[in-house]
């Protein structure tokens, strides 16, 4: 029976070391060479600290800044380790609500959300990842459609006229990947950043 174990454990230590050391360690340390600034996270540097990344979303609540889509991420209650309150853009807690679509809570918030977007711009229908969350609660990325959604909005409270922001938001559209793979996107942290550097004419 020894005769038969050894070969099975040399076999187990072996795969592990290989696959749960040795290939991570190596794939970490190429992804490093290569790609230095996506694989530290893709970080976002301003006057000397980072401000954020490209990849998680951040909770812009001021009407001078483009808002991203709600997120339903969570952390744990302080005040009771057992329940857990709401914590937009969580990087430490990735998920979605898990609320279904005849959840009375989801409809209550997203009525809420309708009621406050079209409160800002009334007149025009309001794009619904406006009002969704994605699927990770992080998404940092907004449909065109969305960001020219709040171009008002924020035009009103910087004192811009609206075609300096609106050509703004058009200048950081990113089309499809490859042409062809994902929806035009615009990246609502570098969006914010461009704005702050827009000066009053």
């Amino acid at each position: 029976m020894l005769n038969q174990l050894r070969p099975a454990l040399v076999l187990l230590i072996a795969l592990g070391v290989i696959t749960g050391l040795a290939y991570p360690l190596a794939m970490t340390g190429l992804a490093g060479a290569l790609f230095p600034a996506q694989a530290a996270g893709s970080l976002i540097e301003r006057d000397g600290r980072i401000v954020g990344s490209r990849l998680i979303g951040q909770a812009f609540t001021t009407e001078r800044y483009f808002q991203g889509r709600p997120s339903a991420t969570s952390a744990a209650d302080p005040a009771d380790a057992g329940k857990t309150v709401p914590s937009p853009y969580n990087a430490a807690n990735s998920s979605g609500s898990n609320l279904g679509p005849t959840s009375a809570a989801l409809a209550e918030r997203v009525r809420a959300d309708l009621a406050a977007r079209r409160a800002e711009n009334p007149g025009r229908s309001v794009p619904v990842d406006l009002v969704t969350a994605s699927g990770s609660g992080l998404d940092p990325d907004l449909s065109p459609d969305a960001a020219l959604f709040q171009v008002p909005r924020v035009a009103r409270a910087r004192r811009l006229p609206e075609d300096r922001v609106r050509d703004l938001v058009q200048a950081r559209v990113q089309g499809r990947l490859l042409g062809i793979l994902g929806e035009p996107r615009v990246n609502v942290l570098a969006l914010n950043l461009a704005l702050d550097d827009l000066r009053p004419e």
